[in-house]
């Protein structure tokens, strides 16, 4: 069994209110938890940065490995104009 912890952080320069970055977070977390994560929202109170962590168990490294590269295409292709870093460590 393989843990697998991600922090995931989100640059969004063009949300003007806390309103409009907590609709794009929830949307990705919403995705996240669809793909059977468990999501958390870590960040500060600044509108135009977050940062989510997420975590979940794979049978081998190899799925751990698939499902991050499956969370980086979900995020490029539901989320295009948002720039985002994804980091991950796996036990």
């Amino acid at each position: 069994m393989t843990l697998t912890y991600a922090t995931l952080r989100i640059e969004l320069p063009y949300v003007e209110s806390k309103k409009g970055r907590r609709a794009i977070l929830n949307a990705i977390k919403d995705r996240l938890s669809q793909m059977n994560c468990s999501v958390l929202d870590i960040s500060g109170e600044y509108p135009k940065e977050a940062t989510i962590a997420a975590a979940f168990l794979s049978p081998d490294e190899q799925q751990a490995l698939q499902k991050i590269e499956t969370t980086e295409r979900m995020l490029q292709s539901r989320f295009p104009e948002i720039e985002t870093e994804l980091e991950y460590e796996t036990l």
